[in-house]
Formats: C-alpha cells, sequence, structure tokens
C-alpha cells in the first residue's frame, strides 16, 4: 500500500505498540535459548519522567531490543521503588494540607493513607515509558513493597543478623530533621554556605582568667561536655587539669587533651558537643564524656536548651549570639565561609545525633565485591569509575540501615522486655514468640507481650536484593527463573548511585548466590542544558519528556538523546539534537516513499551501473554490521549509532538510490527494486532498536506480514565478510564524481550539461556508475586536452573537464592565478618548517610525514594548476 505523504507518528507509536502487547512479544520465559536479562534500577513510585530517565531507558531499551532480535530470549523486568523517604514525606504534605498530624495516627491508620496515595500516583512513570517504547515485560512488573518483595527484604535481614553482621547500638547518625529520619553518609550533600564564626568566652574555673572558643553553632553550647586543646600547644599547658564555666549554661566542664586539635585553627581551644558533632563524638568516647543531646528530631531547642526551649536551631543562634554580647562573653563574631551538610532528599540542613540504630558490617561483604569488578568479572564502562568504586570499598563504613519511618519494610525486631537486649530477630510474631521464650525462659510469653521496633529498612535495603528478588530468588533459591536469568547480563545506571546501589548489589550477589549479579555496568552521563548546569525541576532547566514525544516522536527524541551521549560522559542537552532525530525518520520515510513510487519492469535487466551500486552497498552494509557490532561490545551506543546513521543518511539515501534511480518517466528493473527493498529491510532491522516505531511501520508496510514475521523478532543481519579493495573503488568514485559536481557548481553549470573528461587514467573503478552519478557524455583515458580546462586530482590521477563555451575565460584566468600565488605561499611556509633542524630533530615522525605530504600534495597542485593557466 503506497504510504502517505507525511509520517504520522503520534498514530503510529500508538498502534504498534498496543500491537506489540497484544502479541506478547516482550514477555519472557525460560527457555532453550541464551538468556539476556537486564533489570531496571527501579524508579520512585510516585516518579515522574524526567531527562535522566529517558537517557538510560533508551539505552537499556537498546539494548534489549537489539538481543531479541539477534536470537536471545531478552527479558527486561520493569519496576518500582518504594523510596521510603521521599513517599512518606509527599504523604505527610499531603495530610497536612487536610488537617491531619500524621503523630495523630497509629502506624495501621498512616499506612492504609500511604497505599491509598501510591495507588493514586504510583506507576505514572511505567506509562510513560510505554510513549517512549521501551519493551519491558510488563507481566513481572514488580514493586520493593510487595509482599513477594518484603518477605525477601525481612530474611535477608534474619539471616544476616544470625550470621552476627546486623547489630544494633548507640551511633552519630546524620539526622534529618525535615523527614524526621536518620540518612546515610552517601545521602548527605554539602554546599557552601556563607554563616558567621563566633568568638565565646569560658571563663576559667576560679581564676579571672577566660578561653577563647571558636564555634559556627553557638546554640549547641546546651550539650557542651569540655573544651579540648592540643597537647603540644603551649599556650594552654597552664590550664591541664583545670575545668571552665560553659557561657549562659553555667556548666562547669573539665579542659582535656586530644592530637584532634589542629593549633592553628581559630583560637587552638575547641568546645566539645559530644552529642552534636561526629568528631566532638569520638572525642567523647574517648574521654568518657556524658552526652547530652539539646535539640529534639524537628531541631528545636528542648528542655537542655533552658529558656531556648521549644525555639529552631537557626533562630536561637541570632538570639544567643545577641545574649552573649549582651553578657559580654563574646569577643567577635567574623564571616565564615562553611561547608554544611544537606540533605540529599529534603534539601534539610544535617544535624549529627547520637541514636540507637541497626547497622550492617561491611568489612567481609566489601572485599569479595571489590576483588570481582577489580578483576572485570563485572567491567564497567567507562573503565574509569572502577577507581572511584575501588576508593569507596577500601574506606567503608558499616551501612545504618535503620530509618525512622512507618513507610517501608518493619524492622523484624520483636522486644519483649525493658532492657537493651531484650529482643529476638525473627521473620514473624510466631517464630519471635518461641524464640523470646527460649532467651528470656519465661514460658508465660504471648505474643501480645511481643513489641516489634518501630523504624524500617533502609530502601536501599530492599534495593540491593533487586536482580534476584524480581525472580523471588531468596523465597525459593533453586527455583527455574533464578536458575536461567540470573545473573543478568548488563545494568545501565548513573554513576551518582554506583555506591548506594551498584555496589551493594554485587555484595548481595556474592554472599546469596556466590556470583555476581550481572557482567556489565554501563554508566550513563548526567544530561545537563547548554550551560553545563544539571537538569532539574527547581533549575526550571528541564523540558517536559512526553512533551518532547509529542513534538519531535519517541523515535526522533530517542535518537537526539544517544546521538550525543558517550558512556559516562555528561549528556549537553539540545532540543536541535530531537529535530535531528525528527528529519532523519522523515528523511527514511521519503526514501521508501520513493522506492514506492518507482515502476517495475519484468523484461528490463539490471544495467553495470545498477550492479556496481548494488556490489558496493552490499560491503559497505557488512562492514559497517562489523562496526556496529564492535562498538556494542564496547558499550559505545552513541558511536553505534552514528555508523547507523551514516549508512543510511549518506550511503544508502545519498549515494545508493541516486545511483540507481530511473530516469525520469523510465522504470526500475525487478532485480534492482528486489536488491533494494532487501537493503532497506535490513537497514530497518538495524535501526528497529534506535527507532522501534518508524522501522515496524515501514516494515509492515514493505508486503504482508504475519504475527511471527513482525520486525521486533525478526532476526539482525549477522556479521559477514566484505572486500576492502571494492570499498575502497567506490571512495574513488565517489571522489571522481565529487569532482565533477564540483566543477558545475563552482562555475554555476547546471548539473543537466554533460561534461566530456580527460585523464591521465588508463581506466576508472565503476566506469559506468561515475558516467551516470558525475552526467559525462564520454571519458577519455590516458588523454590529455589542449582547451582550457577544470582540473582535479584523486590520488595520483588527474582528471580535466573541459570548459564550457558560457564561462569568462579572463575571470577563470584571474582566480586560477590567485590560487598559484596561495598554493605558493602555503608552500614556503612549509619547506620552512621542513629547512628547521631543530624541528626535523624534535618533532614526531607522524607530524614530519604530515608536512612532507603538504609539500607534496601543495607542488602537485601548483603543477597543474600551472597548466591550466598555459592553456587558457
Amino acid at each position: 500500500m503506497q504510504i502517505s505523504e507525511k509520517y504520522s507518528p503520534r498514530e503510529t507509536e500508538s498502534k504498534w505498540y498496543s500491537y506489540w502487547l497484544e502479541n506478547n512479544y516482550f514477555h519472557s520465559k525460560p527457555n532453550e535459548k541464551p538468556p539476556y536479562t537486564v533489570v531496571i534500577p527501579p524508579p520512585n513510585v510516585t516518579g515522574i519522567l524526567h531527562m535522566g530517565h529517558m537517557l538510560n531507558n533508551t539505552i537499556q531499551d537498546v539494548l534489549v531490543r537489539r538481543a531479541r532480535m539477534q536470537g536471545f530470549n531478552a527479558c527486561w523486568v520493569p519496576g518500582t521503588d518504594h523510596a521510603s523517604i521521599a513517599t512518606e514525606a509527599k504523604v505527610v504534605a499531603k495530610l497536612k494540607s487536610e488537617g491531619i498530624s500524621k503523630s495523630d495516627l497509629s502506624r495501621e491508620e498512616f499506612l492504609k493513607h500511604a497505599w491509598a496515595w501510591t495507588e493514586e500516583y504510583g506507576g505514572t512513570i511505567l506509562e510513560q515509558l510505554k510513549k517512549l517504547g521501551c519493551s519491558c515485560d510488563w507481566d513481572r512488573t514488580r514493586f520493593t513493597l510487595e509482599p513477594k518483595m518484603s518477605e525477601q527484604v525481612i530474611k535477608s535481614f534474619v539471616d544476616l543478623y544470625n550470621k552476627g553482621m546486623i547489630y544494633r547500638g548507640y551511633r552519630m547518625v546524620n539526622w534529618d530533621p525535615e523527614a524526621k529520619t536518620n540518612i546515610s553518609d552517601e545521602e548527605v550533600i554539602f554546599k557552601e554556605q556563607n554563616g558567621k564564626l563566633y568568638y565565646l568566652k569560658y571563663k576559667v574555673e576560679g581564676s579571672e582568667e577566660y578561653l577563647s572558643v571558636a564555634t559556627t553553632r553557638p546554640e549547641t553550647i546546651f550539650g557542651d561536655m569540655a573544651v579540648c586543646v592540643n597537647p603540644e600547644d603551649e599556650r594552654y599547658a597552664h590550664l591541664k587539669g583545670k575545668n571552665v564555666i560553659v557561657p549562659i549554661v553555667n556548666r562547669v566542664v573539665p579542659v582535656i587533651e586530644d592530637d584532634y586539635v589542629d593549633i592553628e585553627f581559630g583560637t587552638g581551644a575547641l568546645k566539645i558537643t559530644p552529642a552534636h558533632d561526629i568528631n566532638d563524638y569520638e572525642i567523647g568516647k574517648r574521654h568518657n564524656l556524658t552526652i547530652i543531646d539539646s535539640l529534639d528530631d524537628d531541631a528545636n531547642l528542648n528542655s537542655h536548651g533552658q529558656h531556648y526551649a521549644g525555639k529552631n536551631r537557626f533562630e536561637v543562634r541570632k538570639l544567643i549570639a545577641k545574649e552573649l554580647e549582651e553578657k559580654g562573653l563574646l569577643l567577635k563574631a567574623e564571616d565564615y565561609v562553611n561547608k554544611v551538610g544537606t540533605s540529599e532528599r529534603t534539601g534539610a540542613v544535617i544535624e549529627p545525633k547520637v541514636s540507637v540504630q541497626w547497622f550492617l558490617r561491611m568489612s567481609d561483604l566489601a572485599q569479595p565485591a571489590l576483588d570481582v569488578v577489580m578483576d572485570d568479572q563485572v567491567k564497567f564502562h567507562p573503565e574509569k569509575f572502577k577507581n572511584t568504586y575501588k576508593y569507596w570499598m577500601e574506606n567503608i563504613r558499616d551501612w545504618n540501615i535503620s530509618r525512622q519511618l512507618w513507610w517501608g519494610q518493619q524492622i523484624p525486631a520483636f522486644f519483649y522486655g525493658d532492657g537493651e537486649d531484650d529482643f529476638v530477630v525473627a521473620e514473624n510474631f510466631d517464630d519471635a514468640l518461641q524464640l523470646a521464650k527460649s532467651k528470656s525462659g519465661n514460658s508465660d510469653l504471648k505474643i501480645s507481650d511481643l513489641r516489634q521496633d518501630d523504624d524500617v529498612l533502609d530502601t536501599w535495603f530492599s534495593a540491593w536484593l533487586w536482580p534476584m528478588s524480581v525472580f523471588n530468588g531468596l523465597l525459593d533459591t533453586e527455583n527455574k527463573e533464578i536458575d536461567y536469568y540470573y545473573p543478568t547480563s548488563d545494568l545501565v545506571t548513573g554513576p551518582d548511585i554506583i555506591f548506594f546501589w551498584v555496589a551493594r548489589m554485587i555484595m548481595a550477589g556474592q554472599e546469596y548466590r556466590g556470583e555476581v549479579p550481572f557482567k556489565n555496568v554501563y554508566f550513563t552521563g548526567i544530561v545537563r542544558d547548554k550551560q553545563r548546569r544539571k537538569m532539574s525541576k527547581s533549575l526550571g532547566n528541564s523540558p517536559d519528556p512526553i512533551e518532547l514525544i509529542e513534538k519531535y516522536s519517541a523515535d526522533g527524541v530517542r535518537v537526539g538523546i544517544l546521538l550525543s551521549s558517550a558512556a559516562g560522559n555528561d549528556l549537553l542537552f539540545d532540543e536541535e539534537l530531537m529535530l535531528q532525530g525528527r528529519n532523519f525518520a522523515t528523511k527514511i520515510w521519503n526514501a521508501y516513499r520513493l522506492i514506492q513510487g518507482w515502476t517495475k519492469d519484468d523484461t528490463k535487466k539490471a544495467s553495470a551501473a545498477d550492479k556496481q551500486a548494488i556490489d558496493w552497498l552490499g560491503h559497505q552494509m557488512a562492514k559497517t554490521v562489523t562496526e556496529i557490532e564492535d562498538q556494542f561490545a564496547k558499550f559505545r551506543i552513541s558511536d553505534s549509532l552514528h555508523l547507523l546513521y551514516k549508512l543510511i543518511w549518506d550511503d544508502f539515501c545519498s549515494w545508493y538510490l541516486e545511483a540507481i534511480k530511473p530516469g525520469f518517466g523510465e522504470s526500475v528493473s525487478n532485480e534492482v527494486y528486489e536488491q533494494t527493498i532487501v537493503y532497506f529491510e535490513n537497514l530497518m532491522k538495524l535501526l528497529h532498536p534506535f527507532m522501534p516505531f518508524l522501522t515496524e511501520e515501514l516494515w509492515q508496510n514493505i508486503a504482508p506480514r504475519t504475527a511471527d514475521e513482525a520486525l521486533v523478532i525478526a532476526q539482525q543481519p549477522k556479521i559477514t565478510e566484505f572486500s576492502t579493495e571494492i570499498l575502497n573503488q567506490f571512495e574513488i568514485t565517489r571522489e571522481l564524481v565529487a569532482g565533477v559536481r564540483n566543477y558545475r557548481q563552482s562555475k554555476g553549470i547546471s548539473p543537466r550539461e554533460a561534461a566530456e573528461v580527460f585523464t591521465n587514467a588508463e581506466s576508472f573503478p565503476n566506469t559506468e556508475l561515475i558516467v551516470k552519478l558525475a552526467n559525462i557524455s564520454a571519458v577519455n583515458f590516458a588523454s590529455k586536452t589542449d582547451e582550457p580546462s577544470f582540473t582535479f586530482l584523486v590520488g595520483g590521477t588527474e582528471v580535466s573537464i573541459p570548459l564550457s563555451e558560457s564561462l569568462d575565460l579572463e575571470e577563470e584566468k584571474r582566480k586560477t592565478e590567485e590560487e598559484i600565488k596561495y598554493l605558493q605561499g602555503f608552500l614556503k611556509s612549509v619547506e620552512k618548517k621542513l629547512s628547521n633542524e631543530k624541528f626535523m630533530a624534535g618533532a614526531p615522525q607522524q607530524v614530519v610525514d604530515n608536512e612532507l605530504k603538504k609539500q607534496k600534495d601543495a607542488q602537485e597542485k601548483i603543477v597543474l594548476l600551472t597548466g591550466k593557466l598555459q592553456t587558457l
């Protein structure tokens, strides 16, 4: 059927995505084929598509569709993450807008609201991925908080606890007062902020002497338990063993000595507040200091804050500075730029806080996970990220896995008494009761006597099991699916979660299955705007991906975003790239329309020029297929697309179709038409992973296809041998044709005016093809013309075209003289460089060779133009 004049992506995309789903092409079951498995980095359940998702999921889809078309049983598992902190914050905000406080609800009541929110807003992003063309196995969609996924998380916690790898203890944590939970070190973003450095007076007990102490946080003095100096600091040697009085608080605290204190910083005296600074906490432990926490969970001063109780920490900072000044306890305040830790999720300034938390020992898990990356059992693309990974793994700290939230997997620790150790860890209440009876020696305990820990597990504690848990690998360790699909093949993710997720998945895979969870990790870059700023909603510099799809088509956006996204390098987003993608689709559509419009003739034979073009393109396609395979093996997906883009736009559309195109009113031979369709089909097979909708539409139009013959499951061309000689010969053909066309263009001569050619060559490769493409009336081999002519070189071959009678010979003579003059000047500069002994002795051989080639080329052109000038 004749295709329409214009391509209509919206209609096409909807039609073919529905067709693919109806025919279950994306669904995978274990079979005799080799598996190709990809698990999606699960986006937040309440998230919406942004440019980072677009890049990441387009790359995944290209890999999955290509594997499917190369004979693999491709399985792409989609899903979403429950995102404890982000989702709970949204639910709390929604409830607040309705006049409901979380503190007024029971856990069960709050979770009902959270599930309702999730069901209403969750999963939007997965529907948006369908618009992009993602070929996920939607029957396998998982959610990290669904029952079977949670069951596996709890099972792993109990297992690790029983192995002695999980423990409970007091630690200094990063408290997010907005989300009201602790967060890991990796979730803290340090930002420079302008503040003040306050110099406070700490009176030495029993004397009139004052010790000056510098701090950026005067509001924390209510937790001061000591003043610390360096034991080598002679200024304070006389204070050893003495006490000082904390200003306003009037608490008497000791002067202690510790090597941690920098003699050069501030006054060399440091106030020690163990509850509010990680370094103070460590010093406090070494010197057995008491801990007084003067802030509540909202980062307001508590009862220890005396008359400031109930006020926010930043408000108190201003008020207390004023009070200190009024009481003569503030020496001075200087402007100071400080790096302040903020929460990645909420942006709130982090408050160090001592708290009872659950931790996972990382040292034993880290070494095997480091080894498999260093010896390339897991390959990083690009490889530079191995160094980042190595540094982190060698400096790893125990993982704080508990969060003070309700949305998430509740920690399976059950308390039966008031003591700190009066708890057991079990998968459920029934098992916990038996353990509690045994541990306590109290056989009268009932389930109602047990209280489960209120905290939930860090979201990443479920995500680190993802490649196994999506196949229920921790519930049934030898089920058919986990044995077939695991380890997965390739992981596509961002380098920003190399520690949060990638490293931890490798640890979990080693721990639970004794093998790596994936073979390759492809790190995408960050999508940035033209000013190199990271795209974000807050900056307002991120376009809506769905609007881009509607404007430029899904295929256009996919091509546009991939053309500029080399692995691991940031992508500078430019909407012009989307336009380039759309124009590429239009080019392909019009190329097929052109072919479709030709009249076929059973009796007509292919000409010599047709056969030469067909022969060349076959070898050119074979060469490109080999190069594409090599680029994919190196995860250079952008480079693969560039190769294919050139093959279609330049080689097929610009050269091949021009070479075989019948003249006006003429027909094309069946042989040529059928071979052209074969080539076009192969191009659609190669292009399908990048542009699935357009290619399926054209594929289905070429011939009637059954469901078993859809492009989505067609097999791509395999690597075959190609002739370098034939390809090199065509490059000469291309240059010869370009030279003749350049003659016409530079002289303003119509392409329809045939040209006669004289050459010193005995023959041309593809003579018939050159004659057709360049519109040549005759080729005079081994001949020279005495007429004024346009002459050019192709390698060592000289080609002359007698000038058209309509040309102004005097003007041509003037231009030729100017060109000779320019080349003589250029040659002089090159020869000066080559006569410089210092240059010749010190320059690399390749640089010298380049200069010698410039010299030779210039000399040959001058000889050629001098001959031309004589004929003029």
